[in-house]
């Protein structure tokens, strides 16, 4: 099923957006080697300030079952 093209009038931007110097794909090659992204609920993410915090909760979750992380 092909998309019906918009009129520019159509769209939700507003005119002085200008995205002129805008680049395609900046920085999806962050999220291609290796990183996993995970959305956290509103009422977890209110106690992890950062990933850094959340990393270190998991690395001592993982170690009080025994495990260990792969990459330490």
């Amino acid at each position: 099923m092909k998309k019906a093209k918009q009129n520019r009038e159509d769209t939700d931007l507003r005119s002085h957006y200008d995205f002129s110097g805008g680049v395609r794909g900046k920085y999806a090659d962050r999220f291609s080697g290796g990183c996993t992204v995970v959305v956290l609920d509103p009422d977890v993410a209110k106690v992890f300030p950062d990933a850094g915090s959340v990393n270190e909760t998991l690395r001592r979750v993982i170690e009080a079952r025994g495990a260990r992380p792969s990459n330490q």
